[in-house]
Parts: C-alpha cells; sequence; structure tokens
C-alpha cells in the first residue's frame, strides 16, 4: 500500500522555530518529525510514499531524496498554495491508482498504529478507514460520534465545546481511503477559513451512506505536535520509547543514570552528571561539572559549559552554552551562544501556569514549568535573564544582564542602559 504523507504546511504556530526550517524537519531526540513518520511506516510494511510539500520544499526533498537511504520510494508533489487538507490530498490523485494510506507528516506515531488501521481496512473494504484517539481537549480538535456500532462513524465536528463533544476521541489524521475521497474532495466547498478539508470529503461519504470506519489507538501511540511547548512533550515521548546506546568518549568521573545515548563522536568530561532519557549527538562536548537532566536533547557541535544545568529541553546543532547557565524547559535554535550565566526562568512566582503568545494570541499553555523559545543565531550577553514563555525570534543580539520579559522579533538588538555615577573618595 502507497502512503501520502501531508508535508506542506509553514507551522507558524511553531515560530520563531519554523522561520528557518520546515517543521517536519524538525527534530526530537535526535531525528527529524518526518524521518521518525517514515521509520514507522516502513516498519508497518510500507514501501513507497509520496509527500505533499510546499513551505521549503527543496529543504525536505533534499533530505530524503528518493528514499533508497531510508528504504522507501519517495516521490514529491507540490501544493501550489496551502489551502487546507482535502486539497492537499487532491493533488496527489494522479499519483495513486488503489486504496492508500493517508498521515499528517507533523505527527509521531508507531508502527502498531498504522497496522491496526491498515489491517482494519483491509479486512471490511470501506470507502475510508480512520484512527481515533482519546483526548482530554475536545475543543482543540475533530471530535468523532459513532453509530450504534462504535466501529462507524455517525460525523466529525471540529473543536466542539466539552459539553457539546459526543465522545472524547479525536480525528488522529490517520486514514486509509479508498480512491472514492478523490471525487468527494472535488464536491467540496471552501471553509470559512478559505480551505478545502479532507473531513468535508469525509462528510460528504457519509452522506451517501458509505461506510466510514474507525480504530481506536491508544494515547500512548500518538502524539500530536502543534504549539512550541508540544515539541518538548514530543522530544520526551520519543526519548522514552527510542532504544539507547553510549558510544562517545566518557570520562572517569562522568556519571550517566537510566536511558542516555552519546554519539560515537561525542564527549562527556568529568563530573558531568546525566539522568536519562537524554539524547547527545555528534562531536558535542559536555561540561565538565554540569548536570543534564531527563528528557533533554542535546544536537551535533554543541558545547555545554562547565557547571552548567540543563532540563528537559531541546538545544539544536551548533549552540554554544556557557558555564554556570541554566537552560529550563526551553527550546535553541541552531548556532545559539548564551555567554556565561544565562538563566532561563521556566516558573511563576505565583506558581500559575504559564502563558505564551501564538499567532497573535495569547494561549495559555497549561504548564506550571515553561522556558524561553530562542530561533537561530540568537546571541546573549553574560548574565541575561529570559522570563517564562518569552520567544525571541532569530539573529537577534541580548546584551548582558538584560531582562527579556516579553517576545522579540527578529533581528532585534537589545541592549541594558546603565546610570553611573562616578566620584572621588572623600580624602580620609
Amino acid at each position: 500500500m502507497k502512503a501520502v504523507i501531508l508535508a506542506a504546511g509553514e507551522g507558524v504556530r511553531l515560530q520563531p522555530i519554523t522561520l528557518t526550517r520546515p517543521k517536519h524537519l524538525i527534530k526530537v531526540g535526535g531525528k527529524p518529525i518526518l524521518e521518525r513518520c517514515l521509520n514507522m511506516l516502513k516498519a508497518s510494511g510500507v514501501n513507497e510514499a509520496v509527500i505533499i510539500v510546499h513551505y521549503m520544499a527543496d529543504v525536505i526533498r533534499d533530505y530524503f531524496g528518493d528514499g533508497e537511504t531510508f528504504g522507501l520510494k519517495i516521490e514529491y508533489v507540490e501544493q501550489e498554495t496551502v489551502l487546507g487538507t482535502g486539497n492537499a490530498v487532491g493533488v496527489a490523485e494522479p499519483y495513486v491508482s488503489d486504496d492508500f494510506l493517508l498521515v499528517y507528516g507533523d505527527l509521531l506515531f508507531t508502527a502498531e498504529a498504522l497496522k491496526k488501521v491498515v489491517g482494519l481496512h483491509r479486512k471490511e473494504k470501506p470507502a475510508a478507514t480512520m484512527a481515533v484517539v482519546p483526548i482530554e481537549k475536545p475543543e482543540d480538535y475533530g471530535i468523532v460520534e459513532f453509530e450504534e456500532d462504535e466501529t462507524y462513524v455517525k460525523r466529525i465536528i471540529e473543536k466542539p465545546s466539552r459539553k457539546e463533544a459526543p465522545t472524547n476521541l479525536a480525528n488522529a489524521g490517520i486514514y486509509v481511503f479508498s480512491t472514492e475521497i478523490f471525487e468527494k474532495i472535488k464536491e467540496t466547498s471552501a471553509s470559512t477559513r478559505g480551505e478545502w478539508e479532507i473531513t468535508d470529503a469525509l462528510s460528504l461519504l457519509l452522506k451517501d451512506k458509505k461506510p466510514v470506519l474507525a480504530v481506536k489507538i491508544s494515547s500512548e501511540d500518538w502524539f500530536d505536535i502543534g504549539r512550541p511547548w508540544d515539541l518538548l512533550e514530543a522530544n520526551r515521548w520519543m526519548l522514552m520509547k527510542m532504544e539507547h546506546k553510549v558510544c562517545g568518549r566518557v570520562e572517569n568521573g562522568a556519571h550517566l543514570i537510566g536511558p542516555v545515548t552519546v554519539a560515537e563522536t561525542a564527549r562527556i568530561r568529568s563530573g558531568a552528571y546525566i539522568e536519562g532519557p537524554a539524547f547527545i549527538d555528534e562531536e558535542s562536548d559536555i561540561g565538565p561539572n554540569c548536570y543534564i537532566r531527563p528528557c533533554t536533547s542535546i544536537g551535533k557541535k554543541v558545547r555545554i559549559g562547565n557547571a552548567c544545568e540543563i532540563k528537559n529541553s531541546v538545544i539544536m546543532d551548533n549552540t554554544h552554552i556557557g558555564h554556570l547557565s541554566y537552560v529550563g524547559d526551553s527550546i535553541t535554535g541552531e548556532n545559539c551562544n548564551l555567554g556565561a550565566g544565562t538563566i532561563t526562568a521556566n516558573y511563576r512566582l505565583d506558581s500559575g501556569t504559564i502563558k505564551m503568545r501564538v499567532k497573535g494570541k495569547v494561549v495559555d499553555s497549561g504548564r506550571r514549568k515553561l522556558g524561553a523559545v530562542l530561533g537561530d543565531n540568537v546571541k546573549a550577553g553574560i548574565n541575561a535573564l529570559f522570563m517564562p514563555g518569552v520567544k525571541v525570534g532569530g539573529n537577534s543580539l541580548i546584551g548582558p544582564n538584560v531582562v527579556v520579559y516579553r517576545d522579540l522579533p527578529v533581528d532585534t538588538v537589545v541592549l541594558l542602559k546603565q546610570s553611573l555615577e562616578e566620584r572621588k573618595l572623600k580624602d580620609s
């Protein structure tokens, strides 16, 4: 069975990280999200994939090529304008001749989840089969209502209130479709957002009494990445599931506790204390005398200096974190340099949940611990302080002793002005 993977979107909600890379190439546990997706497709028996691209399409093509390295045959289709999931699936029609698997390329999932959906579809041969997953916030998802037989979908309700939600089972973004879906896509019209949605095409199948089946998958087998703090949870999810191996140089006096990956060319200096799950990529240099706490991923060629503490964070390639710094529950882009004594605060004085601005709106993350999100090439002087939930655009310069208490756009310079008094000591 061929797979169609949707990877055209810009990932605006994940800015500033997605200003310089496609959302689908953000690494969790050391590998891009889309690579994790392809690996699961391969593990579930899929050998051919069509990737729908648009935003930074060349970057995705260059990374995956023809798929030979990943044991797959990969073709690419350009979505000329991002006009919704229905439109994206529609452009794949010339490349599909039989029932096909559709997945959103910004999801994490297990091969077992895919096998459940494909298995039921092959057994029952309906017009469509979809995965559903139990969630806590129905207002953030499309919620599925069932017929009396809970395998048959009755309708999909987009983002209902908790009182109106008929179930807690959300559309998981994993489907198997017959080619009938293409005709239904052509019959749909644009939503109020000006986009053609695949769920509208599904609704037309249901209207025509075509069977649409649902398979419940475990929340442990699926993770959706939408907002910056979701990357931290996705990284944790992946680190908990992946196999770990220590291959690099670990000096005497360093301590690795629990599942930790140290790549072959990485170095862990004496006095470092690393608690897993954690991942340290090639040519990174950690320590001495620093503390890497659980659920941290450190990219390639990263330098973590003496007496630093890194907790539940994603540190991307070529970043330098100077001695005596603390980075907690945070994401740093590539090529960042944090001067000695830099702090990312991750906890409010009132112990409240931390809010972050996403697509121009202030959103409650629901987290009591959340640090900063820094784009690529952010430089911070000594003793810079980032308050909880702030985002800093790429190529920004933060001067020494500056407290960053609000979001900053790209290419911003922030310096602290001092008012100094200079006088002579009185004669004794």
